[in-house]
């Protein structure tokens, strides 16, 4: 075939092409299936053309506008977005809410281990009073006997500002340490719910013991259902990680360990900014003697409430599993 007869029958798919791909590009949601599929099959067309320009009319015009087309299409349609930074909004409507779902196996579990290292913690110290000061100071043990919280000796030597800074550090920590122990085979992630179960029985445990476990309950509303949320999901997280590195499938080990490691760290940054207004209330909320119970309850419920909606979206059509 002639050069010029090549040029005269390719113009008018080049233009074409061209022209869709610029739309596509400018406004990518508007662009129906029907129009997709239409632009990928003239890019296959293109494909071939451009493969018979360079064999025998290379250098020509014609050559150079099908390369630069061929590259242009290649790179808008096979372009791979999980390798770039999601949006905040993209992050906070689907990325998260996916790994959260993606999650939801080892939550179930480690939300099964806490519930029942805290009801043995309790037990124990029910029928042993004495394994309290395990977890509890014996400055807080004497606090106790003489009919206060011992939160209430903390907050009234440290400014609102200082104990919300150091409690939203002790909390960063503990989600840390929950989140790396997955890299320990997950016994990491196992033993800070273990221990944080368990310390949790054996404090309420403690407190009824000196009928002071109204008052806890009633510092711990505001904050408590999050606050044991965060233990729960950061360590499932490191929980699937470790599961990654010991369970043998059918796939490589070094595919799941990097989906897991992607998925753990997606959920850690999603926690973070959760654990940070936990630091605010537990300092300035939970102590604060002029919100009755039920105020610090409701505040409590509706933290919880909008966490797992942030997480879960159910506003969220598109889920898919690892």
């Amino acid at each position: 075939m002639e050069y010029q007869r090549f040029v005269e029958l390719r113009t008018r798919s080049c233009d074409e092409f061209d022209q869709d791909l610029r739309a596509a590009r400018h406004q990518p949601r508007s662009l129906s299936y029907e129009g997709l599929e239409r632009l990928a099959f003239r890019y296959r067309q293109l494909l071939h053309d451009h493969a018979l320009a360079a064999a025998r009319y290379p250098g020509t015009a014609m050559a150079r506008r099908l390369r630069r087309l061929v590259l242009e299409g290649t790179h808008w349609l096979q372009r791979d977005t999980g390798d770039h930074l999601p949006t905040l909004r993209r992050f906070l409507s689907t990325t998260f809410p996916m790994a959260m779902r993606r999650l939801l196996p080892s939550i179930a579990l480690m939300t099964a281990l806490f519930a029942t290292a805290a009801l043995f913690g309790f037990a124990l110290t029910v029928a042993e009073p004495s394994l309290g000061a395990t977890f509890l100071h014996p400055e807080a043990i004497e606090d106790l006997r003489h009919g206060r919280l011992w939160t209430e000796s903390i907050f009234a030597t440290t400014p609102g500002a200082m104990a919300s800074t150091m409690i939203a550090t002790n909390n960063i920590s503990v989600a840390l340490t929950g989140w790396a122990g997955g890299a320990l085979a997950g016994l990491g992630a196992l033993y800070v719910v273990l221990l944080n179960g368990m310390m949790l029985g054996s404090v309420l445990a403690t407190t009824a013991h000196y009928s002071m476990s109204t008052g806890l309950l009633t510092f711990a509303a505001a904050h408590g259902p999050l606050e044991i949320s965060m233990i729960l999901v950061t360590a499932a997280a490191g929980l699937r990680v470790g599961r990654a590195l010991v369970v043998a499938v059918d796939r490589p080990r070094s595919e799941m360990l990097q989906e897991a490691g992607r998925d753990a760290l997606i959920v850690l940054l999603g926690c973070l900014p959760w654990i940070l207004l936990l630091g605010f209330v537990e300092g300035f909320l939970s102590p604060s003697t002029e919100l009755s119970l039920a105020t610090k309850v409701l505040l409590g419920l509706l933290l919880e409430a909008l966490f797992i909606t942030v997480a879960w979206n159910p506003f969220m059509t598109k889920a898919t599993p690892a």
